[in-house]
C-alpha cells in the first residue's frame, strides 16, 4: 500500500513553523505536499529530498514553487524518524552557509537534550 507511513516527521523547536507561517498558502501547500512524500515513498526521488554533502547526516527537503527555491533542513533519528529543523528560500545556486549550520547546531542540540533525557529515565 502506497499511502502507509514509511517514515514519522516530528519538528524539533520553532524554527520550522516560523518559516512555514511565513509563507503564503501555495508554498505551505507545496511543502505539506513534500513532507507527505518523505513520510510515505520507500524511496525518496532526489529532487525532493537530498543529503546534503560534508554535513554528517543532514538531508534538506527541497520545494520548488512558480520559480522559486525553499529548502528544509532535516535529519533522521532510530531509522524512520525524521526531525525536521529549520527553512529558507534559496535565492541563490549555492545554499547560505549560515543556513547550513544553524540546522547542524540544532540537529547537535536536538541528539544532546535527547542523551540527556535518556540518560534521566535511566536513572529513574
Amino acid at each position: 500500500m502506497e499511502n502507509e507511513l514509511k517514515r514519522k516527521t516530528i519538528i524539533y523547536k520553532n524554527f520550522f513553523w516560523e518559516f512555514y507561517n511565513a509563507q503564503n498558502a501555495e508554498v505551505q501547500t507545496k511543502i505539506d505536499w513534500t513532507i507527505g512524500i518523505v513520510r510515505t515513498l520507500q524511496f525518496i526521488p532526489s529532487k525532493y529530498f537530498e543529503h546534503l554533502t560534508g554535513t554528517d547526516g543532514l538531508f534538506e527537503m527541497r520545494i520548488k514553487v512558480s520559480g522559486n527555491i525553499y529548502r528544509v533542513f532535516c535529519c533522521f533519528d532510530e531509522g524512520n524518524l525524521v526531525i525536521l529543523f529549520n527553512g529558507f528560500q534559496k535565492k541563490t545556486q549555492k545554499t547560505p552557509k549560515i543556513e547550513i549550520e544553524k540546522a547542524m547546531k540544532l540537529k547537535k542540540e536536538y541528539f544532546e537534550e535527547k542523551k540527556k533525557f535518556e540518560e534521566l529515565n535511566r536513572k529513574k
